[in-house]
């Protein structure tokens, strides 16, 4: 997959979250670990790690002006946490939307980045 489908394919998780979480307040339940939140949390963590080598290798070749390697390392962390968390009904709003948010922004500066057409982003985005 081209580095800017899984940062889109990223930013489109992100957005599913927040009514996830939603939803599970209203139902008021617990999730069923092995059977909704581990098969889901899995494959999203597969596509941040793989996302995260692309990410890394295109910010040494690009040098985009906006998106740095701390940055990338950061919003992996976040996104692995928080996908997991909005199917807990008890997990915090506050910071479940503030680390939603910050994803959110780097992943659309990123897209915006290797949209302004530069040639080592079309290389990533063609590396599988």
């Amino acid at each position: 997959m081209k580095l800017y489908e899984m940062t889109a394919e990223l930013l489109d998780e992100c957005g599913k979250c927040r009514p996830r979480h939603a939803r599970m307040r209203e139902e008021e339940r617990e999730p069923d670990f092995f059977g909704e939140v581990k098969p889901y949390a899995d494959r999203v963590h597969q596509l941040i790690s793989d996302w995260v080598k692309l990410s890394v290798e295109w910010i040494r070749q690009e040098r985009p002006k906006h998106v740095r390697e701390p940055q990338i390392e950061n919003a992996a962390e976040m996104m692995t946490q928080f996908v997991v968390q909005s199917f807990y009904p008890k997990t915090g709003k506050k910071r479940f939307y503030d680390s939603i948010q910050s994803a959110e922004y780097l992943l659309k500066t990123m897209m915006a980045a290797m949209e302004e057409g530069t040639d080592g982003a079309e290389q990533t985005k063609d590396h599988q």
